[in-house]
C-alpha cells in the first residue's frame, strides 16, 4: 500500500472553474475527494510580481490515475501554465487509504 496514493494539488483564480474541475474529477471517479481553500498567492509571471486570490484544490487519488487527473485538469484549467503537482502519501490511516481505493476507478476502467 506504500506510495500507492497521492495528493494532487492545483490552484486557480476562478471559483467556477475550480468547481468544474472538482465536479468533473469526482464524477469520473478519478479522485475520492477534493478540498478547496481560498488563498492569496504572490508570484512572478512574465517579469511582473503578481498578487492574486486563488483557490487551492487538493485531491486524494491513486498514483496510477495521475496522468488522467492531470489531463482532465489541463482540459478545464484557464491558466497558460497551471500548477499540477503530485505529492506521495507515504503512510496514512489504513481505513482512509482503503476509502480512496474504493471511491476511485480502476486505471483505464
Amino acid at each position: 500500500m506504500k506510495n500507492k496514493y497521492i495528493i494532487v494539488k492545483t490552484a486557480i483564480d476562478d471559483v467556477e472553474i475550480a468547481r468544474k474541475i472538482t465536479d468533473s474529477l469526482l464524477e469520473k471517479r478519478l479522485v475520492s475527494c477534493v478540498q478547496e481553500k481560498e488563498v492569496l498567492s504572490t508570484y512572478w509571471w512574465k517579469g511582473t510580481l503578481e498578487h492574486s486570490k486563488e483557490y487551492i484544490l487538493e485531491m486524494k487519488t491513486k498514483k496510477d490515475l495521475f496522468e488522467e487527473v492531470k489531463k482532465e485538469i489541463r482540459a478545464l484549467h484557464s491558466y497558460e501554465v497551471p500548477e499540477i503537482l503530485a505529492i506521495d502519501i507515504e503512510d496514512g490511516l489504513s481505513s482512509f487509504l482503503n476509502w480512496i481505493e474504493e471511491e476511485t476507478k480502476e486505471k483505464d476502467a
